[in-house]
């Protein structure tokens, strides 16, 4: 069993920056695929990011890459999603997620554990 407790949100203005941080009880953190979602006020939860279990790969959704990053501490047990370059579009409630498969990253339903969620608010 895993448990996901975001945090890092908050308000931002447009072109700032904020670091999320998912902290990850249990003993098999390391050997778990990491991942972001968000899912804007309207909108459908979207897949952000993914890092597999060493952090050697990573994977980004367009409209985040080269602007995201995420990383990974597994003595931690955390994941952080380092967010530059804000934008009000970006706004949303950001999920972490754990256990997911590369094949079926962008899938919510297909991770096997999910944060509550932390707001993120950029205004223009």
């Amino acid at each position: 069993q895993v448990q996901l407790v975001e945090s890092g949100g908050g308000l931002v203005q447009a072109g700032g920056s904020l670091r999320l941080s998912c902290a990850a009880s249990g003993r098999t953190f390391s050997s778990y695929a990491m991942g972001w979602f968000r899912q804007a006020p309207g909108k459908e939860r979207e897949f952000v990011a993914a890092i597999n279990w060493n952090g050697f790969n990573t994977y980004y959704s367009a409209s985040v890459k080269g602007r995201f990053t995420i990383s990974r501490d597994n003595e931690k047990n955390t994941v952080y999603l380092q967010m530059n370059s804000l934008k009000p579009e970006d706004t949303a409630v950001f999920y972490c997620v754990a256990g997911g498969s590369r094949a079926t990253f962008g899938s919510w339903a297909n991770w096997g554990y999910w944060g509550q969620g932390t707001q993120v608010t950029v205004s223009s």
